[in-house]
């Protein structure tokens, strides 16, 4: 696959508390891998969470001594959840942090697997424009059990409280998602910061136009600044082949 990958502090934080990896060359026994990571819990926590969750994943991913792609995310996942978690317990200064977490990679079956924890979010884009994650969001849950609808007050007020986050617990469960890809198809990994700020209609014409990966790349954060930047913005482009 080709990939483009980014990340901006955006136009209102001090920090970038995100973090991004993307790899088209195996990782282990992955053939490939993409991650979003979006920190939480303070100056200082925020960035350490999203930084040491994504180089501990992919330190244990590369190391791991498991044949199944699965078992071998699921079980750096857990080992990296209990680290932050202890480092949450065992330093004031990290107290409470965690990190949202997307990651995926397609197998040599042409088959997409998510592995997903907060609400970054993955999107299948071809013919139209899909999100395949589920928030683990206050509001979305609220959302998808009826109480209310995403045009109200409380969704707007309430939409940056996550409900799981990798770190928050000693355990924590990442949902699967599993998909089938098709050569064209575009994989899209991104923070809150991108669709906070840019609807899924602007991101899927932006990502059906005809500029480099690198170019789409640069325009859906820029246009999330453009539409305000309250939050630092990470993008992952990648075109299946």
């Amino acid at each position: 696959m080709q990939i483009s990958c980014k990340s901006d502090i955006g136009r209102m934080r001090s920090q970038n508390q995100d973090s991004v990896f993307a790899s088209d060359k195996p990782v282990g026994k992955l053939p490939n891998l993409l991650i979003v990571a979006d920190g939480m819990g303070g100056h200082k926590a925020g960035d350490f969470a999203s930084r040491y969750a994504v180089e501990k994943l992919v330190e244990c991913i590369s190391e791991s001594v498991y044949e199944n792609p699965l078992l071998i995310v699921s079980d750096a996942i857990r080992v990296v959840n209990r680290r932050i978690y202890e480092k949450s317990q065992d330093y004031e200064e990290y107290r409470g942090m965690g990190t949202t977490l997307t990651l995926a990679f397609v197998d040599e079956a042409s088959k997409l697997h998510v592995f997903q924890v907060g609400d970054s979010r993955l999107y299948l884009i071809s013919d139209t424009i899909r999100q395949i994650t589920k928030d683990h969001s206050y509001v979305e849950e609220m959302y998808r059990k009826g109480l209310i609808t995403r045009d109200s007050e409380e969704y707007q007020s309430k939409k940056n409280i996550i409900t799981r986050a990798l770190g928050s617990h000693d355990y924590t469960a990442a949902d699967i998602f599993e998909e089938p890809v098709v050569p064209g198809d575009l994989l899209l990994l991104c923070s809150d910061g991108l669709t906070n700020m840019v609807g899924d209609d602007a991101i899927f014409e932006i990502a059906k136009g005809a500029a480099s990966l690198e170019e789409k790349t640069n325009v859906l954060i820029e246009q999330a600044n453009e539409n305000g930047g309250q939050d630092n913005i990470s993008v992952i482009l990648a075109s299946v082949e």
